[in-house]
């Protein structure tokens, strides 16, 4: 092989390189509106458990509060899960919030277990912003790569426990078990990415106890469509 066609050849990977920096192919992020006082939710929180075996979904559980006063408190209930949905309701243009809500990609929602919405996105070209999260020293390191003329976008870091089982003693599941999946205990923004190669570090001490892993999400502001996401167990 001469030098020059060498030379073709770096240059050409190196090309390769800088544009696969540039997008990747992301999860579709799927997001449960849901709560243990709701009979028509546990459902859509099986749903949530069979899209969390997937490698190409990040399928998120938020607990809201507003069910807690008919006669179950939900242990897993946040106040940022409802003012998450309230925004989402604007965005989508909903005259209400309802239970169960899945909203895929921040762009599109419906009704409990409907998979319609997920089967689309999923068919769909899903590249989007590079995340990269890992653990090194008892810190959850966050890495967003460049891509530039992107709008300004928060970087959330969502904290969730993988899995719960749940006895409900009233409400409307009065005697259930309730199985739950990938159920968020934490939102925290990290930062606004504006384009450039961005790192954030959180010590993983500072997560929920109960937490076992973290997603990220890339979110213009005002939590339009997600650009990128990614997730990892810290525990």
């Amino acid at each position: 092989m001469t030098r020059s066609l060498r030379e073709c050849i770096g240059a050409a990977a190196m090309l390769c390189c800088v544009a696969a920096t540039n997008a990747q192919p992301r999860p579709v992020v799927v997001e449960l509106f849901t709560s243990q006082g709701c009979s028509s939710c546990p459902p859509a929180d099986a749903y949530v458990g069979k899209l969390s075996a997937r490698s190409d979904v990040l399928a998120l559980s938020f607990h809201v509060d507003y069910w807690d006063d008919l006669g179950w408190r939900d242990r897993f209930a946040l106040a940022q899960s409802v003012e998450r949905q309230n925004i989402y309701a604007r965005n989508l243009r909903r005259s209400t919030v309802y239970t169960p809500q899945l909203v895929v990609d921040g762009r599109d929602d419906s009704v409990g277990s409907d998979g319609k919405a997920v089967a689309r996105a999923l068919s769909e070209n899903r590249d989007g912003v590079p995340v990269g999260v890992s653990v090194r020293d008892a810190e959850v390191l966050v890495e967003i790569g460049a891509q530039p003329g992107v709008p300004p976008s928060e970087v959330m870091l969502v904290a969730y426990l993988r899995h719960a089982l749940s006895a409900i003693g009233r409400g409307e599941n009065a005697g259930r078990t309730l199985d739950e999946f990938n159920i968020v205990r934490n939102i925290r923004t990290l930062g606004v990415w504006k384009g450039q190669v961005e790192t954030f570090r959180v010590s993983v001490s500072s997560l929920p106890p109960d937490a076992t892993d973290v997603a990220v999400l890339v979110q213009p502001s005002g939590q339009a469509p997600i650009m990128g996401a990614a997730a990892h167990a810290v525990r």
